[in-house]
């Protein structure tokens, strides 16, 4: 257990530097458009049993892959189609969760987020990122630096401290695996499934 986060103010060298704990196998919080989130590598399985320890979080919940561009998804063994892609284009960057499935059958979320610390710190990790958000599960999702802290403080590495979120509210789960669409969490985009054609 660290004795104290480490905190960050998000300038080109200090999120390069948290690309490199990430790399490592560390967790850095970082902001997104809606709340803060925790990024982890998903290549390293002790990042990712790390965080599922430190969110208290139930092993059957998966992680959202968090992107920079649809190549990842490919990467990963899923498609963004001829059918999916209207709806990415019309929503990413931005504060939508999608469900894709992969050749294997496995479902992953996907989420591309619009905000540039988030956007530069992912790229600059160049590993696959998962990133649930910077809380306890069960409690509420943090909008600030502070409210990170407040839960987190000692659990992980580095926290990147760049104000109060824009949306301050998750974002939406959208399920493209099944015709209709089914939304799985009412979040910051506010969808009715039978609008959203695939």
């Amino acid at each position: 257990m660290l004795k104290k986060t480490l905190v960050l103010k998000p300038d080109r060298k200090n999120i390069a530097y948290c690309a490199k704990v990430i790399k490592a196998g560390g967790l850095v919080a970082f902001p997104t458009e809606t709340v803060y989130g925790i990024a982890a590598n998903l290549s390293s399985s002790e990042a990712i049993r790390r965080l599922y320890k430190v969110k208290n979080r139930p092993r059957s919940k998966p992680f959202t892959v968090h992107i920079t561009s649809l190549a990842t998804i490919k990467k990963m063994g899923c498609a963004a189609g001829k059918e999916v892609r209207p709806v990415l284009k019309r929503f990413w960057p931005g504060p939508l969760t999608v469900i894709l499935k992969s050749k294997r059958g496995k479902r992953i979320g996907f989420r591309m987020p619009a905000n540039k610390v988030a956007i530069e710190l992912i790229r600059a990790a160049a590993v696959p990122v998962v990133a649930p958000s910077a809380n306890l599960s069960g409690r509420l999702p943090p909008i600030s630096a502070k409210d990170v802290l407040r839960q987190l403080d000692g659990k992980i590495d580095v926290l990147l401290d760049a104000g109060r979120t824009k949306v301050g509210v998750e974002s939406t789960v959208l399920d493209l695996t099944v015709k209709p669409p089914k939304i799985l969490r009412k979040g910051a985009i506010k969808l009715k499934a039978n609008s959203v054609k695939i």
